[in-house]
């Protein structure tokens, strides 16, 4: 058996490879420039008019499935550890790239992309992020900070070079290549993976005494049946709703509310990105120091704040806009490098990687939900502002749920 020493020293090389895994898994960033490419290849090969807009169903599939294969992944993981899932997870996404490169019909990208692609993205992500978590019992928030931005960052890094092999290859080879590149990283990433063993302490390393969650692992049903669940999965949600509403909106904000040209408009949300990355890895490392529900609690003041900034923007006024762009890019960020730790800390690591498979349930509806405001209150003709009024009730509503949840946990 690996003694402590050994596994205290070679958790950090598997932190490496986690967060090398999770820059390839997060090519989903480049659906964008795909899904332009795809719908003109669509549209000739079918003699009809095929949307990026025709194409959206396919992308929600692939985001909307992750808790699903994440639960059950995870089911996997902690009790035989991760390196099947992982590889399984690195083969179904390779292949899902692979064969939307050569779709003939949206049915056809549905099940590629959608279905294959997802549930591939799903299974590596958690897998990923639970199992090296559990050999950082003392840096969960510096660890999910930087497995989390790993992933992020690919919303900065893949498009242009997504968009570069399409000018150069086409969409089909480009599809194909990643494919084979996706694929081919993330296997021999899980290959080399490995098992946390059961009550793992790094050694030197204690819990701190008297510490509420110590000794704490709770089974997804005891997890359910808790306290803490309803306000925790509630909080995730009321606090992603903001981010993901403007991130996925961020180009046609810049365009209609700020006459931003295409070129600008890019280029903001390449700063949402960015910040979204950082605010990954410097709310993480922050918890570990002023807590997880401080810094959460933090991070829907900044993104309050953000809204504010970018209700009083106006042409006139760009370092607003950018301001708010900056701020709801960094909460964002925190919550999704915080809660994994978040959720390991109160439900404990045995079983973390089905609860945090749960709990992201939250933000799989923040992903409906933040898009769904705009879209429906724009096509209610109203203006931007009462989107941002909207979406920030929704972020003081995660204020309360933050209260509830330190008055359960008293």
């Amino acid at each position: 058996m690996t003694d402590v020493s050994e596994l205290t020293s070679r958790r950090w090389r598997l932190l490496v490879v986690s967060c090398i895994i999770n820059l390839f898994a997060g090519s989903i960033y480049a659906w964008s420039v795909f899904a332009s490419a795809l719908a003109e290849k669509l549209s000739a090969e079918l003699a009809a008019p095929v949307t990026p807009g025709d194409l959206a169903i396919v992308f929600s599939i692939a985001n909307g499935l992750a808790p699903i294969p994440m639960i059950f992944g995870g089911a996997v993981n902690d009790r035989f550890g991760p390196r099947f899932v992982i590889i399984g997870g690195g083969l179904l996404m390779g292949a899902g790239l692979f064969f939307s490169g050569l779709a003939e019909s949206v049915g056809a990208l549905i099940v590629s992309y959608g279905l294959l692609f997802g549930l591939g993205l799903g299974m590596v992500y958690g897998c990923t992020i639970n199992n090296t978590m559990k050999f950082f019992p003392d840096r969960r928030g510096v660890v999910g900070g930087l497995t989390t931005a790993a992933y992020g960052i690919c919303s900065v890094l893949v498009p242009p070079v997504a968009s570069l092999l399409i000018e150069h290859v086409g969409i089909s080879s480009a599809l194909n290549a990643i494919g084979l590149a996706v694929g081919l990283v993330i296997v021999a990433g899980g290959a080399v993976s490995f098992r946390c063993p059961p009550g793992f302490v790094p050694q030197g390393w204690q819990p701190k005494a008297g510490a509420r969650t110590a000794g704490r692992n709770f089974t997804w049903r005891e997890m359910l049946r808790s306290a803490e669940f309803p306000p925790m999965i509630a909080l995730l949600m009321c606090g992603a709703t903001a981010g993901m509403m403007v991130i996925s909106q961020g180009f046609t904000i810049a365009r209609e509310q700020l006459g931003f040209d295409v070129a600008a408009a890019g280029a903001a949300v390449s700063l949402i990105a960015f910040a979204n990355t950082i605010g990954r890895i410097a709310a993480g490392s922050l918890s570990d120091h002023l807590g997880r529900t401080k810094t959460l609690g933090l991070g829907l003041l900044v993104a309050a704040a953000g809204l504010l900034l970018l209700a009083l923007s106006t042409a006139q006024t760009p370092f607003f806009f950018y301001a708010g762009l900056c701020a709801l890019g960094l909460s964002f960020g925190a919550f999704m490098g915080v809660f994994p730790g978040f959720t390991a800390e109160v439900f404990g690591s045995a079983h973390n990687s089905v609860n945090f498979g749960i709990m992201f349930a939250g933000f799989s509806i923040a992903g409906l939900l933040g898009p769904m405001l705009m879209k429906t209150l724009r096509g209610a003709g109203f203006g931007f502002e009462a989107c941002y009024l909207a979406a920030g009730i929704v972020t003081l509503l995660g204020l309360f749920c933050l209260v509830l949840y330190r008055k359960r946990t008293k």
